[in-house]
């Protein structure tokens, strides 16, 4: 079977996914990272050795000095002679697409990856190709971002162009609110993975409407669509992604219309050999993109896809990074909806415990239960890094699983004791 390279990775779901996929494919596979431990603080003592710790090796190299490093590969390449690449975190795509296309292993162009990696660079490729976004404006700084304002008109959304998880995205009303919003942007210059941001600007109107996401895989230049997952955001002026259920709970004419417009996303930007997740608005003119994502979704959105279609999205991912034709042929599970609702922590303080757990945890819908330890600090969510846990349902009869999710989510309380220090 094959040899991958992987190059970084999330801490979160993925990061377990990914490897189990690879396992059960029969392929092995080498980590590489600029710091192993990363993939180890804070991880739960009951959850067993981290999978990223079965790897045939693990080699430590600067992965954000993208000079360096393909050299790097390709020395390594010659001794241990990988079969693919591939990575689940967004910053390390364009590295993986690079690597693949200097070692000449199948993958995504590197300048479709890029310009899905960069809000600006997706936007610009997508008018082009006139698929439907939002009107925006690229600003190299609050000066011109208020200009900017004047003529796309209030309300808007200030997005950085280069970070994940809804970080520092926000709707803003007015020039005081888009102000602050540049400044908290301007006061984050380098990502969680120490690599240097683009100090750009993206403001974009702000779309009405359901918010879905399509999953898609692309290989041989082929995009097929495996389903349209539905969308619940808090957390207001920020974006929170609060649940998801797949298949999404609209009507088949608006799934099929989101379907369409991801598939031509996609080809505009040129990507193939890979995976995608694109978030679309569902608005009274019809399905406008959010952002192309080029790789499995996250948030388990592929546990809901496989509970409900026995497709699994990550072994997808490893597949096309091999150059294989994928398996995407649903089959029956038994399951009619799949959902997902997440706990968000609600004020600051230090989470004491969270109640609840054992009566929602003994719920037969339940498919997973997953929550914080005590004892970590928190404060009110403002993107998709401040979870406290999720519950994940099933339904095997129709379209419940989301009802069924926020129901029991409702019986889960956080309790918090000492504030934490401003």
């Amino acid at each position: 079977m094959g040899h991958l390279l992987v190059i970084e990775s999330w801490v979160g779901s993925m990061s377990r996914l990914l490897p189990a996929a690879l396992h059960q494919g029969g392929h092995e596979f080498t980590f590489v990272t600029r710091d192993p431990h990363h993939y180890l603080r804070g991880l739960p003592a009951d959850e067993g050795p981290h999978p990223l710790l079965s790897a045939r090796a693990v080699v430590t190299a600067d992965t954000n000095d993208l000079d360096a490093l393909v050299p790097d590969l390709a020395a390594l390449h010659q001794t241990l002679r990988f079969d693919g690449v591939l990575s689940s975190c967004d910053y390390y795509l364009p590295a993986v697409a690079r690597a693949a296309r200097a070692l000449g292993l199948p993958g995504p162009a590197p300048e479709a990856v890029e310009a899905a990696c960069r809000k600006d660079l997706t936007r610009r490729a997508l008018a082009a190709a006139g698929v439907p976004g939002p009107r925006y404006a690229l600003c190299a700084d609050t000066t011109g971002a208020r200009t900017a304002a004047r003529g796309l008109g209030y309300p808007l959304v200030v997005k950085p162009v280069d970070l994940c998880a809804g970080m520092l995205v926000r709707a803003v009303r007015d020039a005081r609110e888009l102000e602050r919003a540049c400044r908290d942007l301007a006061a984050f210059p380098v990502n969680a993975r120490g690599q240097h941001r683009h100090p750009a600007i993206l403001l974009e109107e702000l779309l009405t409407g359901p918010e879905v996401s399509v999953e898609t895989v692309t290989a041989g230049g082929t995009t097929h669509v495996v389903g349209v997952t539905d969308k619940s955001v808090g957390g207001a002026p920020a974006f929170v992604e609060t649940g998801h259920m797949f298949p999404a709970g609209i009507e088949r004419a608006a799934a099929g219309r989101a379907a369409a417009t991801a598939r031509r996303a996609v080809e505009a930007l040129g990507l193939d050999q890979v995976v995608c997740h694109t978030e679309l608005k569902l608005t009274p003119d019809g399905p406008r993109v959010v952002e192309v994502n080029p790789r499995p979704a996250g948030n388990r959105i592929t546990e809901l896809v496989r509970h409900v279609t026995g497709v699994d999205l990550a072994a997808a991912c490893v597949d096309v990074a091999l150059g294989r034709a994928p398996d995407l042929a649903p089959r029956p599970t038994g399951v009619r909806s799949a959902a997902i609702a997440f706990l968000l922590p609600g004020a600051d303080g230090v989470l004491a415990a969270i109640d609840g757990a054992d009566t929602v945890r003994d719920r037969p819908e339940v498919l997973e239960l997953a929550l914080t330890a005590p004892g970590r600090a928190v404060t009110p969510a403002t993107s998709n890094n401040a979870y406290l846990g999720h519950v994940m349902t099933a339904d095997p009869h129709g379209p419940g699983a989301r009802a069924a999710a926020e129901r029991l989510l409702a019986g889960l309380t956080p309790r918090y004791t000492t504030a934490v220090p401003a």
